[in-house]
């Protein structure tokens, strides 16, 4: 009886495994458009045992170049030819024997003028927002992944989300912002337990926004409206890693996806090799080959599939959320050639379009070596059009607290650095901040907001400098917040974005005054700069900081503007005969008081730590 019933359970079992379905779990991605210029498109497929499988389409139009079987069985890549694609829709057929699966696929219609969608540069000022701490505009989508917020622990969820920016768009409006970056909104479903990734930087789905944000459909929404207020947006993108809970790396399609194997060696961070002629083959691997963190596995960009599949995730998104710009993290990190290659597909494809790489170094040499059409790097292109001025960033620290000498200190610092832009193949292309979500605010504490005056003259600085301005959220209401306390402490919430909060300093009402002057201070440069073609292309004529003041010119077809900076914490009277050749007229009106400058007497008495900025 048993050996019946053991021979019954056994054609049971054959019979049973003979009639599974082929399950297909992820398509990547799950749909493209017709008319691109690179007519050719990668389909990574997904799910148990499907290499075994024959694959065809029932397409016309589209062809099949080749079907790539990984190392994993659970993965196969479609190589289509789109050079004669329609938009329509049509079957991916994966046949295993008997057993049929079909995948509908989409081709979709470009939207018109698509291709010549305008990238963010020198015109604009961006404005830097962690999605998860500036508004809860949903509550509903706080504990999709079953983790709760818990405002009271700085690393962990807030709640922010897309609707909490939506929300405040006649906020960013009125205040004068032109463009928008966000930190990564991408999928982060890591275990919040073990590794807290509120802050985007760990992604675990490459085609879908995080779940706490909102839909990719409520993502595009904000982009359309954004759009509508005459805005730009930068989409934050991670080439170098991606998060420890991505099913590629969960169940790798080969070994080789990941750097080291797909085990974890820590990157020693000196990517200082990526230029360094005199660099070891060791020293080289172990930097760009090395992981950030242990939960964030190291991506293989020399892996041709891995570099297809991130190239066009990248205008995957360009396409269907209509992005004007993307910030890339980590920019060194990550293969030399393949990020070249990348920056060039991008260009080819949207020719306005820009994207910003965060090259984190702290001498103008090594950044220098990243930019676009540099001579440093020849015989290479990074084809990078815009990097991060980090250099400006570290001298900004320091020049408006430090007295101005004549041999050093304050803004002879500024201005010896600024004299080596010669290093840079086009400073107008270097992106301007004096903080972001990974260093300390400007205003580290509340004692350096007591004196809003360095505020106040670091903004003037930044916004008629050349370069692009990055401002990051919270600095125009002196939101303050110190490295050494935690990353937490810099990723602050912005009061009002919560109902529970028990200010709203969106609002003029819960602001203190000295706030609501360095909101107001700020609104009224931004929205003077805005179409500004003196700020925004002009030439830059500086002088040497002579009595502790520092003086230079933005200049373009006619039109001038001439800053005064005080590096002093007393009053200075200036000579004038120094500064003729800048000063076309004997009057002219300062845009911040709204006064005319008297500059006939030969002289002008610049008050402690004060800017003048003068129109002509």
């Amino acid at each position: 009886m048993k050996k019946i019933s053991l021979i019954l359970c056994l054609l049971i079992s054959f019979s049973l495994s003979g009639l599974a379905a082929i399950n297909v779990k992820t398509v990547e991605p799950a749909f493209w458009w017709a008319g691109m210029k690179n007519p050719e498109l990668q389909v990574l497929l997904y799910g148990d045992n499907i290499a075994s499988s024959t694959v065809s389409i029932t397409s016309k139009t589209t062809l099949v170049k080749e079907v790539v079987k990984l190392e994993n069985p659970n993965y196969l890549l479609l190589y289509l030819d789109l050079s004669n694609a329609v938009p329509e829709r049509f079957d991916i057929i994966l046949q295993q024997g008997k057993d049929k699966k079909v995948v509908p696929y989409e081709i979709k219609q470009r939207e018109n003028g698509s291709s010549q969608r305008k990238g963010f540069n020198a015109e604009d000022v961006l404005y830097l927002i962690m999605p998860d701490r500036f508004a809860n505009g949903d509550p509903s989508n706080d504990e999709i992944f079953g983790y709760p917020i818990n405002r009271s622990v700085s690393n962990a969820r807030h709640g922010g989300d897309f609707k909490g920016i939506e929300n405040h768009l006649d906020y960013l409006q009125q205040l004068g912002i032109t463009a928008v970056w966000l930190n990564p909104v991408l999928e982060n479903n890591m275990n919040e337990n073990e590794y807290p990734a509120y802050h985007g930087y760990a992604a675990t789905n490459f085609y879908k926004v995080d779940a706490r944000f909102g839909t990719n459909e409520d993502y595009r929404n904000l982009i359309d409206q954004i759009h509508a207020r005459g805005m730009k947006i930068v989409m934050d993108m991670i080439f170098n890693h991606c998060g420890s809970d991505h099913f590629l790396f969960k169940d790798m399609p080969a070994k080789d996806w990941f750097n080291h194997d797909g085990k974890y060696v820590q990157t020693s961070h000196r990517t200082s090799v990526q230029y360094d002629p005199y660099r070891s083959d060791y020293d080289y691997k172990a930097a760009v080959d090395g992981w950030f963190v242990e939960s964030m596995p190291d991506l293989n960009q020399r892996n041709p599939y891995v570099a297809k599949y991130l190239i066009q995730n990248s205008i995957w998104w360009i396409e269907y959320a209509g992005l004007n710009g993307i910030r890339q993290d980590t920019h060194p990190y990550a293969d030399y050639d393949m990020m070249s290659r990348w920056c060039k597909e991008v260009a080819d494809e949207y020719p306005d379009f820009n994207i910003v790489g965060e090259t984190w170094y702290h001498n103008n040499a090594g950044l220098a070596f990243w930019q676009k059409d540099s001579k440093l790097a020849k015989p290479k292109n990074s084809y990078l059009k815009t990097i991060m001025d980090f250099p400006l960033v570290d001298i900004s620290e320091k020049c408006f607290d430090e007295e101005t000498g004549e041999w050093g200190g304050g803004f002879m610092n500024v201005h010896d650095y600024l004299s080596q832009d010669f290093i840079y193949e086009d400073p107008m292309n270097l992106l301007i901040f004096l903080d972001n979500h990974d260093t300390s605010r400007f205003n580290k504490n509340e004692q350096d907001t007591t004196n809003i005056s360095r505020t106040k003259q670091a903004l003037a600085f930044i916004l008629t400098m050349r370069g692009i301005p990055q401002i990051y959220y919270g600095t125009e209401i002196l939101m303050t917040g110190y490295k050494p306390d935690g990353d937490g402490f810099l990723r602050k919430d912005f009061p009002g974005g919560w109902k529970e909060d028990k200010v709203n300093k969106f609002e003029k009402s819960g602001r203190t005054a000295k706030e609501n002057e360095v909101f107001e201070y700020t609104k009224k440069l931004l929205n003077w700069r805005k179409d500004n073609n003196v700020i925004s292309k002009g030439s830059l004529k500086q002088f040497v900081p002579s009595n502790s003041v520092y003086v230079y010119e933005r200049k373009y077809e006619g039109r001038s503007v001439v800053v005064f900076l005080s590096g002093s914490d007393s009053e200075k009277t200036i000579e004038l005969a120094r500064y003729k050749e800048v000063l076309p007229n004997n009057q002219a009106k300062d845009i911040i008081s709204g006064d005319i400058a008297n500059l006939g007497n030969g002289t002008l008495t610049i008050t402690p730590r004060s800017v003048l900025i003068l129109e002509f």
